[in-house]
């Protein structure tokens, strides 16, 4: 069992209260039998978010739709799971989806993870995303600052020259500039 997965079981055996499908769910084989917990109806967000890991980690399509709900769960430990399996995954939706939960106004609270994700894809709605959700979050009061820290990181590690303007303009704020300071220092002259 790799470290996703155990940290993913350890979290969900407390919230299945001992039921048996829990244990199932971990071990099956079964690909057919984890897509049918995605629709069935009543299952509980402990047997979805198992079957959507395992089937996402193992590069099953189906599993797509149910991590994008889960990589904007109110529950960080959710999010972390959701962009380890879409990661995984290698569905070429993810980057649209992700971009899409990164730069929701209404959703800013939970773009956390989908902010991380768009900079481990490297894909070319990531930079315009981050650059879009951190110029929102520069305006004076913004209390995401963790989520505006991720998009500061994950542009210094893109090192694409488009980031230049908003990770200037985040130099002044406080728990920024010395991120944006460094993720300046690593884009091309130009």
């Amino acid at each position: 069992m790799d470290e996703e997965l155990r940290s993913l079981t350890d979290r969900l055996r407390h919230e299945a209260g001992g039921s048996a499908s829990f244990d199932r769910l971990l071990a099956t084989e079964d690909d057919e039998e984890l897509a049918a917990v995605l629709v069935e109806r009543e299952r509980p967000l402990w047997a979805r978010e198992i079957a959507a890991f395992r089937l996402g980690c193992g590069g099953d399509p189906r599993a797509f739709e149910a991590l994008v709900l889960l990589l904007n769960h109110r529950d960080p430990e959710r999010c972390v799971s959701a962009a380890h399996a879409l990661r995984l995954l290698g569905d070429p939706r993810t980057p649209r989806a992700a971009a899409a939960l990164a730069t929701n106004g209404l959703r800013t609270a939970y773009a956390l993870h989908p902010v991380r994700l768009l900079t481990a894809l490297r894909a070319p709605e990531s930079v315009p995303a981050l650059v879009s959700t951190l110029h929102r979050l520069l305006t004076p009061g913004e209390p995401h600052w963790r989520v505006a820290l991720a998009c500061v990181e994950g542009l210094g590690s893109l090192g694409d020259p488009r980031a230049r303007p908003v990770l200037e303009a985040a130099l002044p704020h406080p728990r920024l500039g010395e991120a944006a300071q460094v993720a300046l220092s690593r884009l091309p002259e130009g």
